[in-house]
C-alpha cells in the first residue's frame, strides 16, 4: 500500500453497519470513518463472529482489515442475509451483530415511519431523518407523535409530555365541547395515565381517553346527569381497556409474563353552575379560585396504598407519600382490576376560578392545593392553554421523572 492509501471499510468499526466505498460517516452511528481508516482511535476489525471463522486468518488478525487489493477479506459482509442497506437488517458474515437503533423488544416502541424525509434532525441539526424516523448522520430516533401534544378549545385545554426519563408518552388526553339538550354549554376533559408495569400501557391509556370522552359526550347529549354520566364513562373506558387483553389473548399475545393492559383515569365536566368529577386511581383533579386568597382543594382521593394508609389513620400524610409503597395503586381501568368502583363528586364553587385536571406527573411536584395554587399562573382562567404549559414546564424543571399531562378548564364555562 502505498503512503498515500487507505484501508477500505466495509463494516463501520463501531456498529458493523454494511459501507459503501464512498462513505466518510457510517448511515448509522455517525462514525468518523476517514479517522476509523487512519487507525486513529478505532479497531478497523469488526466484532468477532459467533462461531469459528471460515478460514485460518482470524477477523481479529491484524490481517483482516479490508482493502482494495483484498476483497475476499473475511471482513467483507458477503453473506447474502445482509444485503448492504439493509437498514434494519442486524445478522452479518461475521456474526449477529445489534445495531445501536435495533434494540426494541416491543414492536410499537419504534418511531413512527417517515413518509418523507425531515430537513434535518432534531438532535444534531445535521443528518437527515430516514423513513425509519432515524438520523442519518448521528442515528438519534426522532420524537414520536404522543412525545408532545397540545390541544385546545373554547373552555378548555391541555398539555401531554413525555418527561425526561421515560422513553415513551404513556399518558393521553380528550377534550370536548357540547350543548345539553337545553342549550347550556358543557365541556369536557379526560386525562387517563398508562401503568409502566403493565403490558401496553400507552394503548390503554389511549383508549381509555377515547371511549371515556364519547360515553360523556353521548350521554350529556341525550339529558343524562353529570354523575350518571360520569360512571357510566369510567365503567365504558374498563371495558375497552379490558378489551385489549382480550385482543392480545385472541392474537397469540401477551401471555404469563405479561400483566394485562392497565391505566387510571380522571375526568371533568364543567356545565352551567357546577362541575362534576370522576376517578380511578391516582390521577387528580384540583380547584384554583380566581381569588388566591380563597382555599385550593383538592377534589379527589387517590387510590393507592399511601392514601390506604391514611385513611386507614396508620402514617400521616406525610408519612405514607415518604414511603417507596406510596404510589402503588388500588384502584386502576383493566382486566386485572381486583374491584371497580368509579368515585364521582359535584361541586358549585362560590367563584370562578380553574379546574385541573392532571397525572401524577405533574403533581409529584405540586402535591398539595395551596402548592399546586402557587404554580398556577393568576391569568390561567384567560389563557388555560399557557396556564397547562407552565405547569408542564415546572414538572420539567422539577426533573420530569414522569409522563406529564394536564388539562385546565375554565369556571364557569366561557359562553360561546
Amino acid at each position: 500500500m502505498g503512503v498515500n492509501a487507505m484501508p477500505q471499510l466495509t463494516l463501520c468499526p463501531e456498529c458493523a453497519e454494511p459501507l459503501d466505498p464512498e462513505d466518510s460517516f457510517c448511515g448509522a452511528c455517525g462514525a468518523d470513518l476517514t479517522t476509523a481508516a487512519s487507525g486513529d482511535g478505532y479497531e478497523l476489525a469488526p466484532p468477532a463472529p459467533a462461531g469459528p471463522p471460515a478460514s485460518p486468518a482470524s477477523p481479529a488478525s491484524p490481517a483482516s482489515p479490508a482493502s482494495p487489493a483484498s476483497p475476499a477479506s473475511p471482513a467483507s459482509p458477503a453473506s447474502p442475509a445482509s444485503p448492504p442497506g439493509g437498514g434494519d437488517t442486524t445478522t452479518f458474515g461475521v456474526g449477529s451483530v445489534q445495531l445501536p437503533h435495533s434494540k426494541i423488544t416491543d414492536p410499537r416502541e419504534e418511531p413512527p415511519k417517515v413518509e418523507s424525509p425531515q430537513a434535518a434532525c432534531v438532535a444534531c441539526g445535521v443528518g437527515r431523518v430516514d423513513g425509519d424516523g432515524y438520523c442519518e448522520h448521528c442515528g438519534h430516533a426522532q420524537p414520536r407523535p404522543r412525545d408532545h401534544q397540545e390541544q385546545e378549545l373554547e373552555g378548555v385545554a391541555a398539555v401531554s409530555d413525555r418527561g425526561l426519563r421515560h422513553h415513551r408518552n404513556e399518558d393521553a388526553f380528550a377534550l370536548s365541547a357540547t350543548s345539553l339538550p337545553d342549550g347550556t354549554p358543557a365541556v369536557v376533559a379526560v386525562v387517563c395515565d398508562g401503568v409502566s408495569s403493565a403490558y401496553r400501557p400507552d394503548d390503554a391509556s389511549a383508549a381509555a381517553a377515547a371511549t371515556a370522552n364519547e360515553s360523556l359526550l353521548d350521554a350529556l347529549e341525550h339529558g343524562a346527569a353529570p354523575e350518571d354520566a360520569m360512571r357510566d364513562a369510567l365503567l365504558t373506558a374498563a371495558q375497552a381497556v379490558t378489551d385489549l387483553a382480550d385482543e392480545d389473548r385472541g392474537a397469540g399475545g401477551g401471555g404469563p409474563h405479561h400483566n394485562s393492559p392497565a391505566c387510571t383515569c380522571v375526568s371533568a365536566i364543567t356545565s352551567g353552575k357546577t362541575f362534576t368529577v370522576g376517578w380511578i386511581g391516582d390521577s387528580r383533579a384540583y380547584w384554583i379560585p380566581d381569588d388566591r386568597s380563597a382555599l385550593a382543594a383538592r377534589l379527589t382521593e387517590d387510590d393507592s396504598w399511601a392514601a390506604r394508609m391514611v385513611a386507614m389513620r396508620l402514617m400521616t400524610e406525610a408519612e405514607a407519600y415518604a414511603d417507596d409503597r406510596a404510589h402503588a395503586i388500588t384502584g386502576w381501568l383493566g382486566a386485572d382490576a381486583v374491584e371497580l368502583d368509579p368515585h364521582t363528586a359535584s361541586f358549585e364553587p362560590d367563584g370562578p376560578g380553574v379546574l385541573v385536571v392532571c397525572t401524577d406527573g405533574l403533581w409529584n411536584y405540586a402535591e398539595s392545593a395551596a402548592e399546586l395554587a402557587s404554580a398556577v399562573p393568576e391569568d390561567a382562567r384567560a389563557r388555560p392553554l399557557h396556564c397547562a404549559q407552565a405547569l408542564v414546564g415546572m414538572a420539567l424543571d422539577g426533573g420530569g421523572h414522569d409522563n406529564i399531562t394536564v388539562a385546565v378548564m375554565p369556571f364557569p364555562v366561557p359562553q360561546p
